[in-house]
């Protein structure tokens, strides 16, 4: 792995697409980021982004480095937690999350995190709803949009993408205008986040095949229909594909919400480093992974 600074660089200009996105939370301008990511790709010798007006993104070389760094970042803060019997977290600590978050990532991320933490008793509380943390539901909790009210701590985790999606052996539609595979998606009276209605995108008024899950959601596509899949659980179901990726792809961020109060807590710190380094992790590994197949069914 080349030098840790020159990689947090890297992950920071792959996660915002450009150089002016990463300057504010690396403290650096623009420029000074430009010229060291020019010499990362000089060194490793291959093109990391391409560059155009509208920002910087990932060649396939480069989004193979931004699986192994996120992990990377993930093993370090992991090891953070586990330098010795009087820095190992312990306790009980219960994690809010919608759905598709606490079915496809969080189970790999806390059984990590406990490996490194023994006397850890993590909860995963999945909910197709808020987590109210004011009445004390979970100790902390995954949104996909950022509270507006309460004495709440809010920290961005990562962007995460969504794709239009249906079974492989089905014939590919021409155009978002011409789907006629009946809908899969939210029960539309139980969005309960402006983020998850995705009808709009869709032009569409209403979804024949419909739950407030988004795993029941994931297995009504393997039977029928066509419907907009978190690119991350598409590895879960390996007999679904991709299909209008130029007409419709779609970005959303995870965001860790915790209480002001807890701020003072080390030990909550502590796990909420390690749980956002995680999350980030495992996304990225599992978009990399999609992208994989995706390009060996065209390949292939």
């Amino acid at each position: 792995m080349e030098n840790w600074d020159d990689i947090r660089v890297f992950l920071a200009v792959a996660r915002a697409e450009s150089l002016s996105g990463a300057a504010p939370g690396l403290r650096m301008d623009p420029a000074t980021l430009g010229r060291r990511i020019a010499r990362l790709e000089e060194r490793l010798g291959t093109a990391l982004f391409v560059k155009s007006p509208q920002g910087y993104a990932l060649t396939a070389r480069g989004e193979r480095l931004q699986a192994h760094a996120a992990r990377a970042e993930a093993a370090l803060a992991l090891a953070g937690e586990a330098g010795g019997p009087d820095r190992g977290l312990s306790g009980q600590i219960r994690i809010g999350a919608p759905d598709g978050c606490a079915n496809f990532i969080l189970p790999q991320v806390c059984a990590s995190i406990q490996a490194a933490n023994p006397d850890l008793e993590l909860q995963i509380l999945a909910l197709p709803r808020v987590v109210n943390l004011s009445k004390r539901e979970a100790d902390m909790a995954v949104t996909v949009s950022p509270p507006e009210a309460g004495r709440l701590t809010v920290q961005k985790i990562t962007d995460y993408r969504l794709s239009l999606a249906q079974r492989a052996d089905a014939p590919v539609p021409e155009s978002l205008s011409a789907l006629r595979r009946p809908l899969v998606g939210y029960i539309p009276d139980m969005i309960f986040d402006r983020e998850l209605d995705y009808l709009g995108e869709l032009g569409a008024q209403g979804v024949p095949l419909a739950s407030n899950s988004v795993s029941v959601q994931l297995q009504m596509l393997r039977h029928a229909g066509i419907g907009i899949v978190h690119d991350f659980a598409l590895p879960f179901a390996p007999e679904l594909r991709r299909v209008l990726e130029h007409e419709l792809s779609l970005t959303r961020a995870f965001w860790l919400v915790r209480h002001a109060a807890d701020r003072r807590s080390a030990r909550l710190s502590r796990f909420a480093a390690a749980l956002m380094a995680g999350v980030r992790a495992e996304v990225t590994r599992l978009e990399a992974e999609c992208l994989t197949a995706a390009r060996a069914r065209r390949d292939g």
